[in-house]
């Protein structure tokens, strides 16, 4: 503060100075030959001519008092010695009229030795000083010029070093063309919202994309026949395997304790068979027609809130056929005097188990009587419900996070849906074979086709996507398809191994109680024992049939499921 006002004073004093000649240069004089006592402004003895005056009430108005007690020489000089760049920038102002002298200013401005402002002493003579190049002085020869402008040999020396210094404020003053010229030469645009990948990235895209769908889908089919497999054991194996005990007994007379794997075919068996008597009693039509003759809830509503059931009673029923091959065991191997309630325990278990598994066979046949209906019906009911269903399943999957474990449950739920879905277009073609008219098949074929394409894509963009936000490879459904060709071989469950958990007595009740009417139309008219002959027949070669389908499946399974695990084993030793 005190450097700027020193500043001042020596400019007033360069201002305060007398004129020597007409060409009305002033010359600087002491601050001490001018300062009186009270230290303002020294009084002239000399009288003042009327011009002389304005101009220096002028001048006393624009700079203000000086220090008392300071020289303007001594002052200036220390300034000087302090600088180590001195700009000094001599400017004319426009006077009343030719014959008075030009008042000029002295701007004295300080740089350090690192370009750092340390001070800066300047006056301002008007309010439009930044625009004095636009004034006009009057020359020697009488004629008006324009100033040129003032360049700061700073600002110019600063922006030659740092060009980019005002780089976001310079495309303020772009016009619009030059900006999108600008953008047009400046690259890709996404580029500045979008870094640029590498190999990672590639590989995650190429597992999103063609690696964990075909490694999912891989799992799903082979897990669809593991199902195929269990539900043709139970119509197939179970039935043979009872017989072979009753004729045992029968041709031995002789009752013995039958072992905990008899006791579970007889407890199963047992369920079978009550399930389908219970379906025997529902009349499908009038099911069908309540529910496409109701408006208040649409098709897919409840073929959803049926598909959520069917998840309920499929996890509740595999710990009830727990309990019941527990109970099973421990009838079979408990001491005489614990018969009694080993018994008790068993028959409740297997009174638990039935009532589970009938609700379970009418959940999947109001659930398969919905998708027929949807087929049937020519509203595009079909779609909607294939929609809603399939991207409904999506959403409460795609964005949760879940673990590799809760990823191998998840693929398992996808395979017992995928044989529930087959059950249920088995359900669709027994009902057009009974009731439909005209050309139906190719209408069924194509529904049928359409039905499985939207389960496959809803399974490889969810699984796609799953394995994307989790961060898990597709080596994960590898390790899964492992562990399931490991259950198909029998071998012995560590402990990281999960068994796929599927229950054939549902959908069984359900596919025999809707091929009951097919095999009654096939029957002939005639006298009982005639009849009796003929469902002996027709019995007998399903059999068969699903013994050869059987026989077929289960080596096919085997001999793939060896030939994996081999594979798994060699790629571990090359890893190795």
């Amino acid at each position: 503060m005190s450097i700027r006002s020193v500043g001042r004073q020596l400019s007033f004093e360069l201002l305060a100075g007398d004129s020597s000649g007409d060409d009305g240069i002033f010359s600087p004089r002491p601050l001490s030959d001018h300062a009186g006592q009270d230290g303002g402004f020294p009084i002239r003895r000399k009288k003042k001519s009327k011009a002389s005056k304005k101009k220096k009430k002028a001048a006393a108005e624009i700079f203000p008092k000086p220090f008392d007690g300071c020289c303007g020489d001594e002052i200036g000089f220390k300034v000087l010695a302090d600088r180590s760049m001195v700009e000094t920038v001599y400017e004319n102002t426009v006077v009343e009229s030719s014959r008075e002298s030009c008042i000029s200013y002295v701007e004295l401005r300080q740089r350090n030795a690192n370009g750092n402002a340390i001070g800066e002493m300047e006056d301002e003579v008007n309010s439009t000083r930044e625009s004095s190049a636009g004034e006009w002085r009057p020359e020697s020869n009488g004629r008006a010029t324009k100033l040129e402008k003032e360049e700061s040999l700073d600002w110019n020396r600063m922006m030659a070093e740092n060009p980019n210094l005002l780089g976001e404020f310079s495309s303020v003053d772009k016009t619009p063309l030059k900006y999108f010229i600008g953008e047009v030469y400046n690259g890709n645009s996404l580029r500045s919202t979008i870094s640029a990948g590498n190999e990672k990235k590639r590989q995650r895209v190429y597992n999103t994309m063609f690696h964990v769908p075909w490694r999912c889908e891989r799992l799903i089919v082979a897990g669809f026949f593991v199902c195929l497999d269990s539900f043709l054991s139970m119509l197939t194996i179970m039935p043979a395997r009872i017989l072979m005990a009753i004729w045992r007994v029968v041709n031995t007379r002789q009752f013995v304790r039958p072992n905990a794997a008899e006791l579970s075919d007889y407890g199963c068996f047992i369920v079978l068979v009550l399930g389908i008597s219970s379906l025997q009693m529902i009349d499908i039509s009038l099911i069908y027609h309540v529910i496409r003759g109701q408006g208040t809830i649409k098709l897919y509503v409840i073929y959803n809130v049926l598909e959520i059931f069917d998840k309920l009673c499929q996890s509740f029923g595999e710990d009830i056929l727990q309990v019941l091959f527990n109970s099973a065991e421990g009838l079979s191997n408990c001491s005489p005097d614990k018969t009694t309630f080993e018994l008790m325990r068993f028959i409740l278990d297997e009174t638990i188990a039935v009532i589970a598994f009938v609700v379970h066979s009418f959940v999947l046949l109001a659930q398969a009587i919905t998708l027929s209906t949807c087929i049937i019906a020519h509203n595009n009911a079909l779609l909607a419900l294939l929609v809603s269903s399939n991207f409904a399943e999506i959403k409460s999957n795609v964005f949760k996070r879940v673990s590799k474990e809760n990823l191998h449950d998840l693929v398992y739920y996808d395979i017992v849906e995928r044989f529930h879905i087959t059950a249920f277009l088995l359900f669709v073609l027994a009902q057009n074979i009974l009731e439909a008219e005209g050309s139906w098949f190719e209408s069924f074929l194509i529904n049928a086709l359409l039905v499985f394409m939207c389960e496959m894509l809803v399974d490889a963009i969810k699984h796609s996507f799953l394995a994307k936000f989790n961060e898990i490879k597709p080596v994960a459904y590898s390790e899964f398809l492992e562990d399931l060709c490991k259950q198909i071989l029998n071998e012995k469950p560590d402990e990281r191994r999960k068994d796929l958990p599927f229950i054939p007595l549902a959908p069984a009740c359900v596919v025999i109680r809707v091929l009951t009417p097919v095999y009654a139309n096939l029957l002939p008219s005639g006298p009982f024992i005639w009849r009796l002959f003929w469902i002996f027949l027709w019995s007998t070669l399903t059999y068969v049939m699903l013994a050869i389908c059987k026989i077929l499946v289960g080596l096919s399974l085997h001999k793939l499921a060896t030939w994996y695990i081999n594979l798994r084993l060699e790629r571990k030793q090359h890893a190795d």
